[in-house]
């Protein structure tokens, strides 16, 4: 059995729900709400969660996460911790993310820096990107400037996202949260693909999840923020040199390395094979390098300044 259908119970605190790679959990006593957030070493890749987790994958995105959300000015799900509150378990506290509880909104907003992967595709077909024409003639990697920003709906559990326009997310969520979400993704996703330079990475691509807080009125930064599990990120110097292939130039600090494994090594039926050590190995090599590039530091729990 997977680490997804046996989620560890937690001192103090009660589990309500298992996604591919996150666990969450209440308080089983003192205020409500709130939530512990748990970022597991769980993989998926192809809709299926993979064997064997990557030990120190939870680390290092929730330590990206939470620099990341150090520097985005926006209100965010994030919460100290209190004495009224159940301690945090010590073996999950560094991927572990205290949060307020909050109405999420069904629309995962998505910013494109570049045009690559599905968007690609679309363009490919259709010549646009949810509804947005581009210039005829782009290529894979392609740089957008400025940004897009093309929605999705999230759909049910077991259900695949949708590419949606912005005029379709106007009749999910109303013209003015539309606004303020199509707004902050592109304001955030800018500020932090310039940030990121600075590192010698290209952000290419991101999604953002907001929720809307019922105590306080305002519109808040959810979930995981500008990680290698929600964003592309490529390395700038091998970006930019042309003498390599275009597939080396594009490849990602994220789980490309799993998919392309599988890729090679299954036909997509039955259940997936288990994952080689050197695959795993390279694997958490790709996040940790990309953590160490942009906060200046190895170590997931020591961050630079």
């Amino acid at each position: 059995m997977t680490e997804l259908s046996t989620p560890k119970h937690l001192p103090g605190w009660t589990h309500i729900y298992s996604g591919k790679v996150r666990d969450l959990y209440v308080p089983e006593s003192g205020p409500d709400g709130y939530l512990l957030v748990v970022a597991s070493n769980r993989i998926s890749a192809f809709d299926f969660v993979l064997e064997p987790p990557i030990v120190g994958k939870g680390d290092v995105l929730t330590a990206l996460s939470n620099w990341w959300f150090d520097r985005i000015d926006m209100p965010n799900h994030l919460v100290p911790h209190t004495a009224a509150l159940p301690e945090i378990p010590a073996d999950v506290a560094p991927r572990a993310m205290l949060t307020r509880k909050l109405e999420m909104y069904p629309i995962e907003c998505v910013v494109r820096g570049a045009l690559t992967g599905s968007g690609f595709a679309e363009y490919q077909q259709l010549g646009s990107v949810c509804g947005i024409e581009l210039p005829a003639g782009m290529q894979d990697g392609d740089l957008l400037d400025p940004p897009i920003y093309t929605p999705a709906y999230k759909a049910p559990l077991g259900e695949h996202d949708e590419n949606i326009t912005y005029e379709r997310s106007v009749e999910l969520v109303g013209e003015e949260v539309a606004s303020q979400l199509r707004e902050a993704s592109i304001r955030i996703f800018t500020e932090a693909r310039e940030l990121a330079a600075q590192s010698g990475v290209v952000l290419a691509d991101t999604k953002f999840e907001f929720g809307h807080d019922p105590r306080t009125g305002e519109m808040v930064l959810a979930d995981e923020v500008l990680t290698s599990d929600s964003s592309r990120y490529w390395d700038a110097a091998r970006y930019a040199d042309e003498t390599l292939p275009r597939k080396e130039r594009l490849a990602s600090f994220d789980k490309q390395i799993v998919r392309n494994w599988l890729s090679a090594n299954w036909d997509k039926q039955g259940t997936p094979p288990v994952l080689p050590r050197e695959i795993v190995d390279q694997t958490l090599g790709q996040y940790r390098e990309l953590f160490e590039r942009l906060a200046g530091s190895a170590d997931p729990e020591q961050p630079a300044a």
